[in-house]
């Protein structure tokens, strides 16, 4: 790991918009549609026009490519367009690509986004099937003859090893499903709207792969959103106030695999975030206790507590406590358990609008904002910030 200060894109670039499709679980239109429904929308919040775009960026998982939705919105030349991949992981990293180009004068521009049919069409809780050959998939094949087949049943190994080593039971990620249900209850956009749960709820939902149940798990959504991230003197000038990128980082741990790094000395934590963490804590010159909200990756519950401990909020092993206490507001829109799955890209607007001061579960005073990427994967995350 490199010994790196504090890096120069820090405060150069901001989000000026955000927009999004409504969260179904049949969308009945394409994906294309839904991207260019949700960039359209970004593009209106932040006052801009497709004219103004000079950059995309999307995941590699994302069918709809960036020239097809640049030509689907009306947009002219483009100097800038990048993928990134690892799944949800690439979420912030879009958000990091967009600000490089902006910092470096390479786009004005940028508009991240993710589109799909999630629910209606491909469902990735389905698991592997029919995948091509390639260095990715001989890692996976350690394990698949096994019968681990699902992403549910490669983190089931790790949060079961977590559960042994701290002494814990499954109610402790029954914590993590409970404040997300709570916020999506009273959030209008999220599939769970105005249906909390409760601890008895979570223990008596059925088994998926032990020691996960099924309201341990996302939802499967169709959807879109989009991000508008241009320089932050720009955005001065746009209808909203600026989410200042305060820190941006991509991470990868040691003996790192995608889902299925059983190999590694420890699974009772997430070394790929860890790496994320101290990037972002150095970049941004903040630690834990700055934090106003934390806006944590949630496809799995385990994995919240473990990013919890990973970026030093709580001691190993403690998360559990420190969630059930609720010591930091988490997951404010309801997360991908009780909003919407979108990659964890809707978790971004989520920070934006904490920002900005409307979101729904508006937390008062929040001017830094922690937002992770997924999990299990090299990742990403970012530190929002007010301007000034």
């Amino acid at each position: 790991m490199s010994a790196r200060g504090r890096d120069p894109l820090s405060g150069r670039a901001a989000v000026a918009g955000i927009g999004a499709t409504e969260f179904s679980k049949d969308s009945g239109r394409s994906e294309l549609r839904l991207a260019v429904e949700a960039v359209r929308a970004a593009l209106d919040d932040a006052g801009l026009t497709p004219g103004d775009v000079d950059g995309l960026v999307t995941f590699t998982m994302d069918t709809s490519p960036e020239i097809t939705v640049a030509q689907a919105c009306g947009m002219g030349d483009l100097s800038f367009f990048s993928r990134v991949h690892y799944g949800g992981g690439a979420a912030c990293a879009t958000v990091l690509q967009a600000a490089l180009a902006v910092a470096a004068g390479v786009a004005e521009v940028v508009v991240c986004y993710r589109a799909f049919n999630e629910r209606s069409g491909r469902r990735f809780g389905a698991g592997v099937q029919h995948r091509e050959p390639s260095a990715e998939g001989a890692a996976l094949g350690w394990a698949l003859p096994f019968g681990l087949l699902t992403p549910a049943s490669w983190v089931a190994m790790a949060a079961q090893r977590y559960l042994l080593r701290y002494g814990l039971t499954p109610e402790a990620f029954g914590h993590v499903a409970v404040v997300d249900r709570r916020y999506a209850a009273t959030n209008p956009a999220a599939h769970f709207y105005g249906r909390p749960i409760t601890l008895a709820d979570h223990a008596a939902s059925r088994w998926i792969v032990e020691p996960l149940r099924l309201l341990d798990c996302c939802q499967e959504t169709d959807g879109g959103q989009a991000l508008v991230v241009t320089s932050v003197e720009r955005a001065r000038d746009l209808p909203h106030p600026p989410a200042v990128v305060a820190a941006a980082a991509q991470g990868a741990g040691r003996g790192q695999e995608q889902m299925t790094s059983f190999y590694r000395d420890d699974l009772t934590g997430l070394p790929e975030t860890g790496v994320v963490a101290r990037r972002l804590w150095r970049t941004a010159g903040l630690g834990p206790g700055a934090i106003d909200v934390g806006i944590l990756y949630d496809h799995f519950t385990p994995f919240v507590l473990m990013q919890l401990e990973e970026f030093g909020f709580c001691g190993r092993g403690e998360a559990a406590d420190f969630v059930a206490e609720e010591r930091l507001p988490l997951n404010t829109h309801g997360g991908q358990l009780g909003e919407a799955y979108l990659h964890g890209m809707n978790g971004i607007a989520e920070g934006v609008r904490q920002v900005r001061g409307t979101a729904v579960n508006q937390v008062p005073g929040a001017s830094r904002v922690l937002v992770t990427a997924g999990t299990g994967v090299p990742t990403s995350g970012l530190v929002l910030t007010g301007d000034g």
